[in-house]
């Protein structure tokens, strides 16, 4: 599976981005999948999951009613609203399967990681 995260940019304080993850080779529509992110300078963390039926959804505290995941049989979605500057940082699409209950904000969970796509937030 490799997976390629698109979407990031740079937008004001406030506005909206919307992430997309797509496979470039064998479908993830069996995998569970997640979005992290690195901020620079700090450790790479985890912001929303979803299994793979994308019935469950998981996120992060600092992005709860903010963020929203979803999937469907082309990709993998991050719609992120109000955003602020702490959002500021590189994003990563990560697959993995059979991922725990509990265990979806986990990084050693996920297998399969794409390149990342810039998310710049000015105040």
């Amino acid at each position: 599976v490799q997976l390629q995260a698109s979407g990031g940019g740079l937008v004001q304080a406030g506005g909206s981005l919307r992430l997309s993850c797509a496979s470039s080779g064998r479908s993830f529509s069996s995998y569970d999948m997640g979005w992290f992110r690195q901020a620079s300078g700090n450790e790479r963390e985890f912001v929303a999951a979803t299994g793979w039926s994308g019935a469950n959804t998981y996120y992060a505290d600092s992005v709860k009613a903010r963020f929203i995941i979803s999937r469907d049989n082309a990709g993998v979605y991050l719609q992120m609203n109000s955003l602020t500057p702490e959002d500021t940082a590189v994003y990563y699409c990560a697959a993995g399967f059979r991922i725990p209950v509990g265990q979806f904000s986990e990084s050693s969970e996920y297998f399969y990681w794409g390149q990342g796509t810039q998310v710049t937030v000015s105040s």
